[in-house]
């Protein structure tokens, strides 16, 4: 009987061993097929995001493309109140195949600006009423200019440098400059606000 006894616990050891085994790998199982569900989340998730990253850079693309124009798509005001100079610029422009609209002086410019803002401006300082100064100045207080590339031509570009930066010129020309260097300087002017 202590025989039968013994074998009986002994059974009853084995299965329940078996049982904790069978339990164990059964816990082992679920844990392994959470992880890869896990992991299918994740890569979910990245893919995803990388789906969303890629239109935003595409559209991204897409507006800096249309950010930058081409020559003839730029308008370029020519303000002075010498009618030789604005058409030895408007020439200059032209051949460089830049739209051109001219104004007579910094009322007419501003006038111009109010209906229809160009691409850049190229003004001088010395104008009868509204001199090329007071013209950037009213050109910056506007939102839709306030970022209008401006170039002022000035004679005695030294002593206005502190003035034409204070009220918000971008770059200051000396006369008389070299004629590739008005157009160098649209060139940059309008590339750094196509990267901004």
């Amino acid at each position: 009987r202590r025989e039968a006894e013994r074998k009986a616990a002994e059974d009853a050891a084995r299965r329940e061993a078996d049982r904790l085994a069978v339990e164990e790998a059964l816990l082992r199982e679920e844990a392994e097929l959470r992880a890869v569900e896990e992991a299918i989340e994740r890569e979910k998730g990245r893919q995803a995001a990388e789906e969303a990253r890629r239109p935003a850079s595409a559209g991204e693309a897409r507006l800096a493309a249309r950010a930058v124009k081409t020559a003839e798509q730029t308008v370029v005001m020519v303000a002075d109140d010498s009618r030789v100079v604005r058409v030895k610029t408007s020439r200059l422009l032209n051949a460089h195949r830049y739209q051109v609209v001219m104004a007579e002086d910094g009322l007419d410019a501003a006038q111009q600006i109010e209906n229809s803002v160009p691409d850049v401006l190229v003004t001088d300082v010395d104008m009868p009423g509204i001199d090329g100064l007071e013209l950037v100045r009213r050109v910056r207080c506007d939102p839709r200019t306030v970022h209008l590339p401006i170039i002022l031509v000035t004679s005695d570009s030294e002593q206005l440098r502190a003035s034409a930066a204070a009220a918000g010129v971008d770059v200051v020309l000396g006369k008389p400059y070299p004629e590739e260097q008005l157009i160098h300087h649209i060139q940059q002017l309008l590339l750094a606000q196509a990267g901004a």
